[in-house]
């Protein structure tokens, strides 16, 4: 059997150093703020680039291209390594597409090497869950046929549950409307939101405040965990390292000393939320 190499996007806002310790090979995605552009987890430190933001500047995203996805594959098969690759969601960014169909171009060429492009229908720490996962599995001993097939399978068990602090970010993006933006920030609205089946973010519920939200980003996980054995909790945030603490603590309330993993939001996934958002990743019985 022909060693595999499982390679991801930056967008999965996992520790850097994890992926080097793992040999997960990182397609970055980039953004450009105040006319420079900078690569995704190789760009600016979060807390400068949260501050940026809250002082007004307005960073605009990119997906990764074809030629992109490509040459980031082509040495490893070259190396006579097969490939899988867990690409952001189809529903949030043109960059699984891209890496699709890299892979077809690249199976054409090397019809010796099996490459899996795989949609995981995830974002941010939620697609690093899943990443998470499949590099236990690889490391076990899983072939590449098997690991493929559990993650088609499982990985709309992975559910995500985020809040905001600022609607106009979502605004921006386009998943608010001005009025709703407005009006939401005026009564400190916070929405409650969630990835859909189909990949893509919608407000599924608003609370007055923002621990009120909190605590119902983990109210929520624990009607959803069901049957999972969850052996980690993954939370993130977007310079709010207290709130995502707070939210640790909640989540050890209720399932006792489980471990969890509390890392920053990426800067690409963070141009979309704003500064202030948290969120929790844990695998569920359904989204």
């Amino acid at each position: 059997m022909r060693e595999y190499v499982i390679t991801t996007d930056s967008t999965v806002d996992l520790p850097k150093g994890y992926m080097e310790e793992h040999g997960v090979p990182v397609i970055s995605l980039s953004y450009i703020m105040d006319g420079t552009t900078y690569d995704d987890m190789n760009g600016l430190p979060y807390k400068e680039f949260f501050a940026r933001v809250r002082a007004g500047s307005m960073p605009t995203t990119s997906q990764i291209t074809p030629a992109q996805a490509r040459e980031a594959m082509e040495p490893i098969i070259k190396e006579g390594k097969d490939i899988l690759h867990i690409a952001f969601s189809s529903g949030l960014s043109g960059s699984c597409a891209s890496a699709k169909l890299a892979a077809v171009e690249l199976a054409e060429q090397y019809p010796e090497a099996t490459i899996y492009a795989i949609d995981s229908l995830c974002a941010c720490m939620g697609e690093g869950l899943l990443l998470r996962k499949a590099v236990a599995y690889k490391e076990a001993g899983m072939g590449i046929d098997e690991l493929a097939d559990w993650i088609e399978k499982n990985k709309l068990h992975v559910c995500h549950n985020v809040t905001v602090d600022d609607l106009n970010h979502l605004h921006r993006g386009g998943r608010v409307s001005k009025a709703t933006a407005i009006l939401g920030t005026m009564v400190k609205i916070k929405p409650i939101i969630y990835v859909s089946n189909e990949g893509k973010l919608e407000v599924i519920g608003k609370e007055r405040g923002r621990k009120k939200s909190l605590h119902k980003i983990v109210d929520r996980m624990m009607d959803q965990i069901g049957d999972w054995n969850n052996e980690e909790i993954l939370i993130t945030h977007g310079d709010c390292i207290e709130d995502a603490r707070y939210v640790a603590d909640l989540v050890r309330e209720q399932m006792g000393d489980v471990k969890i993993l509390i890392n920053a939001i990426g800067t690409v996934i963070g141009s979309h939320t704003g500064p202030g958002v948290v969120a929790v990743f844990f695998m569920g019985n359904a989204r």
